[in-house]
């Protein structure tokens, strides 16, 4: 079950990307953050969260919780 959206504020190109969604594919999250995939899967997998957010996955693929985004891209997250 993917955990619902709060009432962050949440920036244009986040919601653009994440289209209604409550979680996004790496992909996305790096290209929203400035990274390349491979580096947040490392940072992932070295610290255990890339900058403060921590994905869960649905079968292989890992998702990253919007609400969790838009604390980051806001400047509220670690």
């Amino acid at each position: 079950m993917e955990p619902t959206v709060s009432k962050c504020s949440i920036p244009t190109a986040l919601k653009e990307v994440a289209a209604g969604r409550a979680s996004i594919l790496t992909e996305e999250f790096a290209h929203l953050i400035g990274l390349k995939n491979q580096t947040v899967r490392r940072y992932l997998y070295q610290k255990g969260s890339v900058f403060g957010v921590r994905p869960f996955r649905i079968g292989r693929k890992l998702q990253w919780p919007v609400e969790q985004v838009a604390a980051l891209l806001n400047g509220e997250a670690e």
